[in-house]
């Protein structure tokens, strides 16, 4: 157990900057969403319990920065098309079947909440009852937009059961993919 909480922070700050980029879509507003976050997370240390998730609880703070951000710019429209986001990413090399250009178009057509389960739970491998408690839903309620959200991938990629995927990118591997282990 790390002595100090704020030395475990650093630790979680590639995750964080991954979850926050999925949700934004923008690698300029993740890193800002990010640095938010972690203001937050540092000046508010004294609230962390010692001996709880220290990844889940900067997690929430993180997801609560965005939704507090995304509710005040609710009128704003940014890159709408996805073409600055684009732009500023770079593309994994894959050696299979999924194309991540096809994936990022059927990724960005989910819905936000299914989005964020399944980044939480496929990419980020927090447990259904971790992501609940992030997303404050019901495991069932995370469940549901897991699997909903695999199977509209699925359809959007033109997935069908009978064809494996060959991934190198165990991130994108483990948001397609259903889970292997017991919630």
């Amino acid at each position: 157990m790390v002595a100090n909480p704020r030395e475990e922070i650093v630790e979680h700050i590639k995750s964080l900057r991954a979850f926050a980029f999925s949700l934004t879509r923008n690698s300029a507003l993740a890193d800002d969403m990010v640095q938010d976050a972690l203001v937050k997370a540092w000046t508010n240390i004294d609230s962390f319990e010692a001996g709880t998730n220290m990844r889940a609880w900067l997690f929430t703070i993180l997801r609560n920065t965005y939704y507090s951000h995304h509710r005040k710019r609710q009128r704003e429209v940014e890159d709408a098309d996805g073409s600055h986001a684009e732009s500023l990413s770079q593309k994994p090399d894959h050696d299979g079947r999924l194309q991540m250009r096809d994936f990022n178009e059927a990724f960005a057509q989910l819905k936000e909440e299914h989005r964020e389960a399944l980044v939480l739970v496929g990419a980020s491998g927090f447990s259904y009852e971790e992501a609940a408690d992030m997303c404050n839903v019901k495991v069932g309620t995370i469940k549901s937009r897991v699997n909903r959200a695999r199977a509209r991938l699925a359809e959007l990629m033109h997935l069908e059961d009978d064809h494996g995927l060959d991934l190198t990118d165990s991130v994108t591997a483990g948001i397609v993919s259903s889970p292997t282990r017991a919630a």
